[in-house]
């Protein structure tokens, strides 16, 4: 029995570039932020919780390869002293987040916004879809 793949303009080699991606892309050290995707008309946003956070310095939002890409690093350390003990707490580590792309869509319809420690990607236009078209039979 066989199988009828429809070729979709997209790579052959795709789905392998994407396992190849997935087994050596750089993995989260210290954590991976929560991260939802929902639907806003045609636009997608992408929310992401990176409570305590310096979005401007610490993150990162780039496209790359069709893929919205989300990057950082923690950096936190607190210093308390009590009765000539020193406490010295450290929070580091980086954080790795990737999401697929619809092929329309460039680096100029994403916009990303922070507030409250909840960085908002508004990927613009990421479920519009063109209408359908009809193709004309030619008999011979």
């Amino acid at each position: 029995m066989s199988e009828l793949t429809l070729w979709t303009g997209r790579d052959p080699f795709a789905a392998f570039d994407a396992l190849v991606q997935r087994v050596f892309a750089p993995r989260p050290i210290g954590f991976v932020p929560a991260a939802e995707v929902i639907r806003d008309g045609e636009d997608a946003l992408v929310r992401l919780e990176l409570p305590g956070l310096d979005a401007t310095k610490d993150v990162t939002v780039e496209v790359d390869r069709g893929r919205l890409v989300v990057r950082g690093e923690r950096r936190d350390e607190r210093t308390d002293q009590q009765d000539g003990r020193t406490l010295r707490e450290l929070r580091y580590g980086a954080f790795y987040r990737s999401f697929a792309l619809p092929e329309h869509v460039t680096a100029d319809a994403i916009s990303a916004s922070y507030d409250a420690g909840v960085l908002t990607v508004r990927v613009a236009g990421a479920y519009k879809r063109d209408e359908a078209q009809r193709i004309a039979i030619t008999t011979g």
